[in-house]
């Protein structure tokens, strides 16, 4: 972790434009186009697979338990798993959330497919991995990716039509603690489709926090919402989207791939020239990676359920650590 100094902040302030459409269903609004006002604390919950999300439950149940709720932020950021993480953190107890995590059943070491919710062989993610890695090599720019990777999902549009649709939705629903979206700011990404554009939910945006959530997490197809599709939200601006939280005081990251990115470093979309714009634009910003013991547990292991515990645990055990050295940065 570090700490910058905090300066006068310099918020954002953009206008609210005409509702963009998403694909050929009813307009949704791009939470960014709202205007932005500068608070005080930001929590960022980056994308990680399974093991992602155990991890930042137990890192957010650590910092909990040793006297530090950073649940109560001003703003949380979710993307991907951790926008599932976003939306179990402020309908339950970091405690309750944790303990759920360590007494569930042991798994066997397969992956859940998003579209269908089954089980597929932990080889499956690597090759989805894989062939994410040939769209990014292949595109031009980060907008170019985007598009590719929307284009690519919806040619597996079967996989996100009828009972397939059904059964993410409803498996998303299972793992949040409620299925409203929260009084506090919270933000949840995604892209669209369609056009490559990146879209970030709010609970003003006329979606269900449900929706919200499975598109956020929708690798290797696109989730419907009305006529719109959506994929995964790291493709929006890395795994963590960090620059969302420009303006606010103080920005927390807690990043289960240990703030590396799998596109180019000019295109600017990695986790370190995010924290170097956030504090150029006067926010203190500390980081939580996991460390080099649970390692791991992430990157192509991301979607192993056997590793929901371990990475809990471990996560806990960093949280609980580095309470004390966050409390002055965060209160």
């Amino acid at each position: 972790m570090n700490t910058t100094p905090s300066s006068p902040l310099h918020p954002i302030s953009t206008t609210v434009s005409d509702l963009p459409r998403s694909g050929q269903g009813q307009p949704q609004l791009d939470a960014t186009r709202r205007v932005r006002a500068a608070g005080e604390r930001a929590l960022v919950l980056g994308g990680g697979g399974s093991s992602g999300n155990a991890w930042l439950i137990g890192v957010i149940a650590g910092l909990f338990d040793a006297g530090l709720d950073v649940t109560e932020a001003d703003l949380i950021i979710g993307t991907s798993a951790g926008s599932t993480a976003a939306a179990q953190i402020t309908g339950a107890s970091p405690t309750q959330l944790l303990a759920d995590i360590l007494s569930a059943a042991p798994q066997p070491r397969t992956a859940p497919v998003g579209s269908d919710a089954g089980r597929v062989r932990i080889g499956a993610a690597a090759n989805h991995m894989e062939r994410t890695s040939r769209i990014i090599a292949a595109a031009e720019d980060a907008a170019d990716m985007r598009r590719r990777m929307g284009a690519a999902a919806l040619e597996m549009d079967a996989a996100s039509h009828g009972p397939g649709q059904t059964r993410w939705h409803d498996t998303v629903a299972a793992r949040l603690p409620s299925q409203h979206w929260p009084e506090q700011r919270m933000l949840i990404t995604a892209v669209n489709a369609h056009t490559g554009e990146p879209v970030v939910f709010d609970r003003h945006s006329g979606v269900d926090l449900v929706d919200a959530v499975a598109a956020s997490c929708a690798s290797g197809f696109a989730y419907r919402i009305d006529g719109g599709r959506y994929i995964d939200g790291g493709y929006r601006s890395n795994a963590e989207n960090a620059d969302l939280a420009a303006g606010y005081a103080r920005v927390l990251v807690l990043s289960p791939f240990g703030g590396r990115s799998r596109t180019p470093v000019d295109w600017g979309m990695d986790l370190a020239t995010q924290v170097d714009e956030l504090r150029a634009r006067g926010s203190r910003v500390e980081t939580i990676f996991p460390d080099s013991s649970s390692e791991r547990m992430f990157g192509a292991n991301a979607m192993d359920l056997s590793l929901r515990p371990p990475a809990a645990r471990a996560g806990c055990g960093q949280g609980r650590v580095l309470a004390g050295q966050l409390i002055e940065f965060w209160r």
